[in-house]
């Protein structure tokens, strides 16, 4: 049997990168997964996987996160697990940043998990059980990125711990994975600079850049019963970046 056997979840972002190896991960675990995202052509391919559903949304949206927590919770008769995975980044240095950059940035990877939290929480509460999953950055931890990306992660650090706190006692879980630099889409500007890949290379303890599959796999370990006992906690998942 798999870990995730009769489970139902929802990981956004759920078309590429991070969020695809979640979904494929999850479905192999025996889970009904339903893959968010706001690319409508990558949720094409997405739903023609063995129980995958694509479906449309835009994080920062209560509209759409409402519709699709009711869609969900109708057809399946349940939500188990969330993954707010969705987010973006930007390498713009901090004399260049404005209000629309920072209001897109909190928007997107701030409100988005709280906007999933606040529709899928009570649904998960009224059942008293389920896990929700959020995933903020190494740079939430530690003095690095002076700009509205650590900003926006340290929100969802933040969230994170008030959710757990709020929810827990209706049986609902929330915790936190801290990536470090993953080999993904969105860090693919950073693996075209070999000068700059190098660095990050030889800073880290580990030797290496991050996979999508070792966050993939810290997630399924907080989504199943094996973590059943853990709520509030924070994982990060860096190669030792952040130790030093």
């Amino acid at each position: 049997m798999g870990r995730l056997e009769n489970k139902v979840a929802i990981v956004t972002g759920g078309a590429s990168g991070i969020g695809e190896k979640m979904v494929d991960l999850f479905s192999q675990e025996g889970a009904i997964v339903i893959a968010a995202d706001i690319n409508e052509m990558a949720l094409k391919k997405a739903s023609e996987k063995k129980n995958v559903y694509g479906m449309k949304l835009n994080v920062t949206s209560d509209e759409d996160w409402e519709a699709l927590s009711q869609q969900v919770n109708t057809r399946f008769g349940k939500i188990d697990i969330l993954v707010n995975n969705a987010g973006i980044s930007s390498e713009k240095p901090f004399q260049e940043i404005g209000l629309e950059d920072w209001d897109k940035m909190l928007s997107i990877n701030g409100y988005g998990p709280f906007a999933g939290i606040k529709h899928i929480a009570p649904l998960m509460a009224a059942r008293h059980q389920g896990s929700i999953i959020n995933i903020s950055s190494y740079t939430a931890q530690i003095g690095q990125g002076f700009n509205h990306y650590s900003a926006s992660k340290g929100a969802v650090r933040a969230l994170s711990k008030a959710a757990a706190t709020t929810f827990g006692r209706q049986g609902v879980r929330v915790n936190t994975l801290f990536p470090g630099i993953i080999e993904t889409p969105m860090t693919q500007a950073l693996q075209e600079s070999k000068g700059l890949l190098q660095q990050l290379v030889l800073a880290t303890p580990l030797q290496r850049l991050g996979h999508p599959e070792d966050i993939a796999n810290a997630a399924l370990y907080f989504a199943s019963d094996e973590s059943s006992y853990i709520t509030g906690a924070e994982l990060v998942i860096d190669g030792g970046f952040s130790a030093q």
